[in-house]
């Protein structure tokens, strides 16, 4: 099934060359996502149409909220922490190839962060996901990831799902929300270059496809529900924000004509707000 009647809008904000990570911060009622070779992270308060930007120095994969304030990000040299200034509190492309860089993440109920790697010449193979816990230690968790992306959890965190988009799949593990333990990683769905993905409070998986010019739900079981399409080639991330969480935004990234653009619709589901990072730490 196509989407219905209600059009894509564009958001008037600036466009961005790689529009990624869009998340909703319930806290301040306002949308993060980043533009990640600009390293910038944007915010919009959509009750004002509000936009500002923070320069964080170096590429930035995706932005969360922190929970003692300010934000926790994948930023190019690991996991950071911002509230005013940039401090990475744990290195991690170090440790990899030389010319890794973070992408694309999120955090379960509990503040553990999760996001991965990927090589900036997109060498196969050459990068991995990660795990950030409030102590501020990370910890491979799945190797052997060429672009890792999209980081979401099923309502009740029993399920993982999580993209690496040159499998052209969006895989499941099993999920312990107690310990943050991954298990048992298999098949959901098979996608033409699935990007950033979200999950709305009915258990449905939103992709969005890079490339394929529109964002796809997928039901529970990983059967195709509906498709929404979006004026752009490449769509990157999708999250539901506003104060009912209806509201689907979409980000882009450039193709060397068009794109860059954020855009929204308001949908007939409720999607679910980005959780915030837990660290323990002032």
């Amino acid at each position: 099934m196509r989407n219905k009647g209600v059009a894509m809008e564009v958001v008037p904000v600036p466009h961005a060359r790689l529009g990624e990570g869009a998340r909703w911060d319930e806290r301040t009622g306002t949308l993060l996502w980043v533009d990640i070779p600009a390293g910038l992270v944007h915010r919009l308060d959509p009750a004002d149409g509000s936009h500002e930007s923070i320069d964080v120095g170096q590429p930035v994969g995706v932005a969360v909220p922190r929970a003692s304030g300010g934000l926790a990000l994948a930023v190019s040299e690991g996991f950071a922490v911002h509230d005013g200034e940039l401090t990475v509190v744990a290195p991690v492309t170090a440790a990899e190839r030389p010319g890794n860089r973070m992408n694309d993440g999120a955090c379960d109920r509990a503040g553990r962060f999760f996001a991965g790697t990927m090589a900036q010449d997109d060498t196969p193979g050459a990068g991995a996901l990660y795990r950030l816990g409030p102590d501020r230690r990370s910890e491979r968790v799945v190797d052997g990831v060429s672009i890792s992306n999209g980081v979401a959890w099923s309502p009740d965190e029993r399920l993982l799902y999580y993209v690496d988009t040159v499998t052209d799949r969006v895989d499941v593990f099993d999920y312990d929300p107690a310990t943050g333990e991954i298990a048992d990683r298999r098949m959901f769905a098979v996608l033409p270059q699935p990007d950033g993905l979200t999950v709305d409070a009915s258990g449905h998986v939103w992709v969005a496809l890079w490339g394929g010019s529109k964002v796809v739900r997928l039901r529970p079981d990983g059967r195709l529900d509906l498709t929404v399409e979006v004026p752009a080639t490449n769509v990157t991330s999708c999250a539901f924000g506003g104060p009912d969480l209806d509201i689907l935004y979409v980000t882009t990234a450039w193709d060397g004509s068009t794109g860059g653009e954020l855009w929204r619709r308001r949908t007939s589901f409720t999607g679910l707000p980005a959780n915030p990072y837990r660290d323990l730490s002032p």
